[in-house]
């Protein structure tokens, strides 16, 4: 739901437009990477390590993967944006939304879904770009889906439709082990080790018991 109204709601893509995810591989990302191309966007998707990078080119067709852990990451976002940015879906702020918002489109929208490099930091960081965002006319957007409940029947509708027809894929990672693997597994999301929605089992259905 937070990547549906996000992105139409806030980001409004149009055809042609150039459309930057961050945590692209994570539960939100991966679903606003399909969904922006699905509406004829060109897609940059944000991730950390090779592995994930070729998951969002292969399985989720970005146009552009980058690792934000290459040394090279602010080149290789301005090779990838030549049009600059006309919708940005920040799912991790710090650093990587810092450098998004240098290469900012006029008017360009962005969609504040996260901060999730932040989350565990004693002294949060500011934004050392922030004057292109007055200079581009640009909006930064924050949101919670609570907000947007008069959308929930719809996107639901959109969202099963395209799954249907293979438009769309949905990404589970699953984590064995249990209520006592909870901490692990909401470790790995803080390391950025999941891929998509990740998800703990914690029993069986009972038809698998028998």
């Amino acid at each position: 739901m937070a990547a549906y109204v996000g992105l139409f709601e806030i980001g409004k893509p149009k055809a042609g437009d150039t459309v930057v995810v961050s945590g692209a591989a994570g539960g939100i990302g991966s679903l606003v990477v399909q969904l922006a191309k699905l509406h004829g966007c060109h897609v940059v998707g944000i991730a950390g390590g090779p592995e994930k990078c070729r998951h969002l080119k292969e399985t989720l067709g970005a146009d552009v993967a980058l690792d934000y852990r290459s040394p090279s990451f602010e080149k290789d976002l301005t090779e990838a944006t030549p049009d600059y940015v006309n919708v940005c879906f920040d799912n991790v702020g710090g650093g990587i939304l810092d450098a998004v918002l240098d290469r900012l489109a006029p008017h360009a929208r962005v969609a504040a879904c996260g901060a999730i490099s932040q989350y565990n930091d004693a002294q949060s960081h500011g934004l050392t770009n922030y004057v292109n965002v007055i200079m581009q006319r640009a909006t930064i957007q924050g949101f919670t889906v609570a907000e947007y409940q008069d959308q929930y029947e719809k996107a639901a509708e959109d969202i099963a439709r395209w799954y249907s027809e293979g438009k769309i894929k949905v990404q589970i990672d699953i984590y064995e082990g249990g209520v006592q693997a909870a901490p692990q597994a909401l470790r790995k999301v803080f390391d950025g080790g999941n891929k998509g929605k990740l998800l703990v089992k914690i029993g069986h259905k009972p038809s698998e018991q028998l």
